[in-house]
């Protein structure tokens, strides 16, 4: 951070730093922060600056302080999947007020078809499946990266800029979505992960897979997904109001 920061730097700037370290897992839930004399050397502050940017972020709840203790990171609320029943990333999202963004990193025509992906999607060896991968973001931090399997006639129509919002959405002009049933488990952050989701390799991590139907049981899709463990919880079978 040398030279990076001079005495006029407003507190704002500080402050949204030293947030960015925390949205990025430099600085995490319950942990001190350095003291105030050691963030002003880092940013080559005053102690002043440093201290109003601190108020700052406990006004908006993301510090806070004991006294004679020094400041501590708020303990972050996790993101429930299922809480108002079966709901996109874009619609979780809104509901707790936040602003969802998606990257179409890959969308495709699979040239081998995993047995697993037929099998989930009661298809034949002759099927067309298109696998579209996204990254999504919450309030610009990468929150979960998702591979999705989907047959032709829900996806033909479309191009890699229309999956830069609500799947379900797209997928409702079709189809009547009715639930999904998902299945999680617990496994750490690869190397490739890590750099989508902007965390250290080796954190842990919730894959997904999850198949969703309509009312009459047909499966719609099939998804792999890696979650952030430390911002989602899961429940398990979840319909769609």
């Amino acid at each position: 951070m040398s030279g990076k920061y001079s005495t006029k730097v407003k507190f704002e700037a500080v402050a949204q730093e030293i947030q960015t370290r925390i949205q990025k897992g430099q600085y995490v839930s319950s942990q001190k922060l350095p003291s105030e004399y050691d963030l002003a050397k880092e940013f080559e502050v005053s102690r002043l600056t440093i201290r109003k940017a601190i108020d700052d972020l406990v006004q908006k709840n993301v510090l806070y302080k004991l006294k004679g203790k020094g400041s501590y990171v708020m303990s972050q609320q996790k993101i429930q999947s299922g809480r108002s029943g079966l709901q996109g990333f874009t619609e979780a999202a809104k509901e707790y007020g936040k602003v969802s963004k998606t990257q179409v990193i890959s969308f495709n025509l699979l040239k081998e078809r995993p047995k697993v992906i037929l099998e989930a999607l009661h298809l034949t060896e002759e099927a067309e499946i298109y696998e579209l991968v996204r990254r999504r973001l919450y309030d610009e931090v990468p929150m979960t990266v998702e591979k999705i399997y989907l047959t032709k006639e829900y996806v033909e129509a479309y191009t890699e800029k229309d999956f830069e919002g609500s799947l379900f959405k797209l997928l409702e002009e079709k189809v009547e979505i009715a639930y999904s049933h998902q299945e999680v488990e617990a496994i750490l952050v690869t190397k490739e992960l890590a750099k989508l989701l902007e965390v250290p390799v080796g954190n842990p991590l919730l894959q997904v897979h999850s198949i969703t139907y309509t009312k009459d049981a047909a499966p719609i899709l099939y998804d792999q997904s890696y979650y952030r463990a430390d911002k989602y919880t899961f429940k398990n079978t979840l319909i769609r109001n």
